[in-house]
């Protein structure tokens, strides 16, 4: 038996819900420091046994419930004032989440075009099919899809 598996049941032994077996026995004889912890373990129960709870004032009853009778009497705000706080909470939410949102838009999304590219550009141009590639990029991206059009429309053309 080692010290992880007494420190497990001793509390269980101090309070004295339970006897400790042999091996725990022979484990707390041999190990100093399980023998001082059971023995300290023992000394606090003891304390705790003695103890008992101070008794209130004899005005502790009278005072509260005169402050229970105050809290009553005080008027209350309403429904309105708990519906408030979550109420300004969430629209300052969604005014950041709308802030950050135009944020990022401006910024990301909206730029404008350099100026030399945008003379280069034309329609028909190098740099116009380019774009157009780029931007399309998904649709553009499976020619097997073409190459079987083609040969579909091949197909019916010569019968």
């Amino acid at each position: 038996m080692n010290c992880e598996e007494i420190r497990d049941r001793m509390l269980d032994v101090a309070a004295g819900v339970s006897e400790p077996t042999a091996d725990e026995n022979n484990h707390i004889h041999s190990c100093a420091a399980c023998a001082e912890q059971l023995q300290s373990l023992r000394s606090t129960m003891m304390l705790l046994d003695d103890w008992r709870a101070p008794e209130p004032s004899p005005y502790f009853d009278v005072r509260l419930q005169a402050r229970l009778r105050e809290e009553m009497a005080r008027p209350r705000a309403g429904w309105l004032s708990w519906f408030r706080r979550p109420v300004l909470a969430a629209a300052l939410t969604v005014l950041m989440g709308v802030g950050v949102g135009l944020f990022f838009t401006e910024h990301s999304g909206l730029r404008t075009p350099d100026p030399a590219v945008a003379e280069a550009s034309e329609p028909g141009s190098a740099v116009s099919d380019l774009q157009t590639l780029e931007k399309n990029h998904d649709m553009y991206s499976d020619f097997e899809l073409l190459d079987d059009l083609s040969v579909q429309q091949d197909v019916t053309a010569n019968p």
